[in-house]
């Protein structure tokens, strides 16, 4: 499937070919201005922080060739219209998180997160030092995009509930909110999944729109304010063991520019990347403990829900088989994490565990 040709002959390749002209990217004085656009409302902890350290960063290693705006959700186009947008030409780049886009493709999954998926160690191996980027590079470009991760979350919490979860059973008829695979495997434990961006997740929770919601982790869900319409809090889940970002520019954009810019850009997702998931997890131990002091109740999946999960989940990522990219790319997926995991748990988990068992 070559999309970038089909949009040139059919009717929105014209409408996309005239939206490029418009969104040309600015010159003055030999600077470049560059939009882009996010699924984050203007200072989101965390995912907003990412986008505008990432801007800096392009603007700082461009030694003054490149401007970026910041267009935060809804300021150009909507939180889930960002993909659309830079693919058409309307916006030159986005900062999001891939699962987003399942409708569009569901292999853009592997560059968020899927459930019972990689941690985020086992994600940048998979990534740097094995076929992860060469099969964003191959997805993005069938979508007009060159894309590059641009920040993790680590394990994601399992989120805000308005009851406790015992068994399977207390799923059935909840409205959740939950993107991606992970709602998918939601769906299949009889959950209304609800897919509505960040900014919109409070009030629809506190309306009753919705009986919980999954986030991120401590830290952005204390700045979310969940805590205070529900205090059941389910801190480990398995559908975001390892959520990733993306920074996707407009692939004839990208082509456009020098070699020394399309440098900067690797070298300041790159970087972003790491900061990104240091940032989330530097913070989430203290702002656990500040939710406890305010009534928050912490608590766990018991393991036939885990059991569950696990089932589910595998449904999920297997009825997307294609015998096309997205089996090339579960199983390239799949053999990462089983290496990576291997080495990870007889090394630093046995390590950890001893640690916390010897000294606390």
């Amino acid at each position: 499937m070559d999309r970038r040709s089909f949009l040139k002959t059919s009717a929105l390749g014209g409408s996309a070919a005239a939206a490029t002209t418009l969104a040309a990217p600015a010159l003055a004085q030999g600077v470049r201005t560059l939009t882009m656009v996010t699924s984050w409302p203007n200072g989101m902890a965390g995912v907003h922080d990412s986008a505008t350290f990432c801007k800096n960063r392009i603007e700082a290693l461009s030694d003054g060739q490149i401007k970026v705006e910041i267009k935060a959700a809804g300021e150009l186009v909507g939180a889930f219209e960002v993909f659309d947008a830079v693919s058409s030409g309307q916006a030159d780049m986005y900062h999001s998180s891939d699962y987003y886009f399942v409708n569009q493709h569901p292999a853009f999954a592997f560059f968020s997160t899927v459930p019972f998926g990689m941690t985020a160690q086992e994600q940048i191996n998979w990534y740097y030092h094995g076929e992860g980027a060469a099969f964003h590079d191959e997805l993005g470009e069938i979508f007009g995009l060159k894309m590059f991760l641009v920040g993790n979350t680590g394990a994601q919490s399992g989120g805000w509930f308005r009851k406790e979860i015992n068994t399977p059973e207390d799923f059935q008829g909840l409205k959740f909110r939950m993107p991606g695979l992970g709602g998918v495997a939601m769906g299949k434990l009889g959950v209304s999944v609800q897919n509505i961006p960040g900014g919109e997740v409070y009030q629809a929770l506190s309306t009753g729109a919705l009986d919980g919601t999954e986030w991120v982790g401590p830290w952005a869900d204390e700045k979310a304010g969940f805590y205070e319409i529900t205090k059941i809090y389910y801190t480990a889940g398995f559908h975001e063991p390892g959520a990733g970002l993306s920074l996707a520019l407009n692939r004839d954009l990208f082509d456009s520019l020098t070699p020394f810019l399309q440098q900067v850009m690797e070298s300041a997702a790159a970087e972003c990347n790491q900061w990104t998931l240091a940032m989330f997890l530097s913070q989430n131990s203290a702002a656990l403990s500040r939710l406890a002091s305010e009534g928050v109740r912490i608590m766990s999946f018991p393991d036939p829900v885990w059991d569950a999960f696990g089932r589910a989940a595998q449904e999920a990522l297997e009825e997307n088989r294609d015998g096309d990219i997205y089996d090339r790319m579960l199983d390239s997926y799949m053999a990462s994490m089983r290496t990576s995991s291997s080495w990870l748990q007889a090394s630093e988990g046995t390590y950890r565990a001893q640690r916390d068992r010897v000294i606390g």
